[in-house]
């Protein structure tokens, strides 16, 4: 019925899986900090200001990297709705990703 209906944790819990899963989460985090210091390096060079949550919103986890934005948006001003704006750079990420797994791929098919 589903993919990981029969995995069991002997199989799944190797150390090379939980490296994988561990790179995952620190590649996420990296993009998610990139994407706040780039909206605030953006913020210094031009004359309208952005949220940087919105450079939050920037990785490819559709779409609740721009919820999780709107909701921290939210918490800090109740009239700040983010989630729209948010879904651009989401979105981006994607096409973004998609563009970069495309690139590995030609690379390594290549050798």
């Amino acid at each position: 019925l589903s993919v990981g209906a029969k995995l069991v944790a002997d199989k799944f819990l190797q150390p090379q899986t939980l490296g994988i899963l561990l790179l995952g989460v620190i590649a996420f985090g990296i993009g998610t900090a990139a994407g706040v210091l780039m909206a605030k390096l953006m913020n210094l060079c031009s004359k309208n200001k952005i949220n940087p949550l919105i450079g939050s919103a920037g990785v490819s986890a559709v779409p609740m990297a721009a919820r999780v934005s709107n909701k921290v948006g939210l918490e800090s001003d109740p009239q700040n709705f983010l989630l729209m704006h948010a879904m651009g750079p989401n979105v981006a990420g994607v096409i973004g990703s998609a563009i970069a797994a495309g690139v590995m791929l030609k690379y390594v098919l290549a050798m």
